[in-house]
């Protein structure tokens, strides 16, 4: 079966699975906000396409200094990206041949770009049902080891690490002289995530990548930032091209960071729809995973592999995310982001149909 590698785009799963596609779809795959772009985004869209005629500043030199007054880090430890996975990109170039360890399940972006730089990969499986992280046992897996990859909140799983695990696998990378490359993707969709991005000046070892493409809900535009010590920084950008990051994405960015209530609402509704839906799932005997986050991992106990489950859904126009491409996972749970409120009552609706006919 050649499975989609990515959420969003339906067209691939309703392919590969040879299933006709309902005139009406809900795309759970694609884990961006529900509430969508920031409404001064659209207000301003006419402004800054008038601005399309211009070459991009490639420093970024406004969006950096925004940053940095949010984030209280100096510009020349930023690094914007055409999107986090450029980022990822670009940080694997810079450890092409190297040793690295990847903490599964996770996104399939950074072994997919060690591979193509011919990094040695290495691995440290989390296991269900909680994904918990034994700092310990990863302590003993990083001799040798040239970089580290961590998300958290993780990505698929929607499991939010402990402040202090997260510190103490900090401090034993920087005493293995390991990279500690740390995936920020979605922190700004948890309500109580503890910075780590002060860290960045103590600990020369750590990168945090950030997108911004999944608050904003800006996929199509592409935008992220980096942040860690300045020498890492300079390495990196070596790598990026010219006007890597296009005008509209760089005025986005402005617009969009300055909206601090706007994050703050996203992550309140987000936190109650989730309650909503985790406690039909518990009431209906489907497991999840303990996500922070605004997506989360589910399956139907009753069944190893989630196919058939998988089929009904894309049948009644729900289109969850199938994770045969994430090691560890293979096919046996879904992952679904959390919609408005209407379309997670839907979900909710075709996964009764299912449990009244599979008793």
């Amino acid at each position: 079966m050649n499975w989609p590698s990515h959420g969003s785009n339906p067209n691939y799963l309703y392919e590969a699975l040879d299933l006709p596609k309902p005139e009406i779809l809900i795309d759970f795959s694609a884990n961006i906000n529900p509430l969508g772009p920031p409404p001064e985004l659209e207000a301003r869209w006419m402004e800054i396409f008038r601005r399309i005629t211009d070459y991009p500043d490639p420093d970024a030199t406004e969006l950096k200094k925004t940053i940095s007054e949010i984030e209280q880090v100096e510009p020349p430890s930023i690094l914007i990206g055409n999107g986090g996975a450029d980022l990822i990109s670009l940080v694997s170039r810079m450890l092409s041949g190297k040793n690295v360890l990847i903490i599964q399940p996770t996104f399939s972006e950074y072994e997919k770009n060690c591979h193509l730089n011919g990094c040695k990969i290495h691995y440290h499986h989390l296991e269900a049902p909680d994904w918990e992280m034994n700092v310990e046992q990863l302590q003993n897996k990083l001799k040798g080891i040239d970089a580290l990859f961590l998300c958290n909140p993780n990505n698929p799983t929607g499991v939010q690490y402990h402040f202090e695990s997260i510190i103490q696998l900090l401090k034993a990378s920087k005493e293995a002289e390991c990279l500690f490359v740390l995936d920020e993707a979605f922190y700004d969709m948890v309500s109580d995530y503890e910075p780590i991005i002060p860290f960045t000046k103590e600990f020369q070892n750590l990168i945090i990548i950030r997108s911004m493409t999944k608050m904003f809900a800006i996929p199509g535009l592409r935008l992220g930032y980096m942040i860690a010590h300045p020498e890492i920084v300079r390495r990196i950008k070596g790598y990026q091209t010219h006007w890597s990051v296009n005008v509209p994405a760089l005025a986005a960015g402005e617009i969009c960071l300055k909206k601090q209530p706007f994050m703050v609402e996203t992550s309140n509704y987000i936190g109650e729809e989730r309650r909503k839906l985790f406690t039909f799932f518990k009431k209906e005997r489907y497991a999840f995973s303990p996500s922070k986050a605004n997506f989360y991992l589910l399956k139907d106990t009753d069944k190893e592999d989630q196919l058939p489950l998988l089929r009904h859904l894309l049948r009644n126009g729900i289109v969850p995310r199938h994770t045969y491409n994430f090691p560890g996972l293979d096919g046996r749970w879904l992952r679904f982001g959390i919609k408005h409120s209407s379309e997670n009552d839907r979900l909710i609706e075709v996964l009764k149909q299912w449990r009244q006919h599979h008793q």
